[in-house]
């Protein structure tokens, strides 16, 4: 894909909508939908929404390095980027993952945890920038933010 400004390739479509999951020490503490808006220079700019409250982020994506970060008013993000192929339902599983830092005003300011945020497309609608995996099995995590990804279109009644 290529940016607003039609000179750098982005590994992950946008705008997009993800299935996000976060916890510390294994308890959930957060889950909803992260939203990518937009990616200009890799800047990125979108929202997350938890139980309809969409909290703006901002961050920065390294291409090279397939890592992303970015901040919320309540915490600190940041992650890889996993591609992986399934071509016999021929869709491109998008996977980010990483650790998480609360801050204040959040309840849990100075405690840390993992998160990951999946979305996925037809493979014919995105061109891979590097490779894709194939024959690998998502990590479990990505079951669980599939399905809060795909309760939160049919919650809306559309698809994202």
């Amino acid at each position: 894909m290529v940016t607003s400004q039609g000179t750098a390739s982005v590994s992950f479509p946008f705008p997009s909508v993800w299935g996000i999951h976060s916890s510390i020490a294994g308890r959930t503490i957060i889950w909803g939908t992260l939203a990518i808006n937009s990616i200009t220079d890799n800047r990125v700019i979108g929202t997350i929404n938890f139980q309809g409250t969409l909290i703006p982020i901002n961050g920065f994506l390294n291409e090279s390095t397939k890592q992303i970060s970015f901040d919320s008013p309540y915490a600190t993000f940041s992650g890889n980027l996993t591609m992986i192929d399934d071509n016999q339902i021929r869709i491109r599983h998008f996977i980010l993952q990483g650790r998480f830092l609360m801050k204040p005003p959040s309840l849990h300011a100075g405690e840390s945890g993992s998160w990951i945020a999946t979305t996925d497309i037809a493979l014919n609608q995105f061109p891979a920038s590097g490779s894709a995996y194939t024959e690998q099995l998502p990590p479990v995590g990505a079951f669980l933010t599939s399905n809060i990804l795909h309760q939160h279109q049919n919650f809306l009644g559309r698809t994202i």
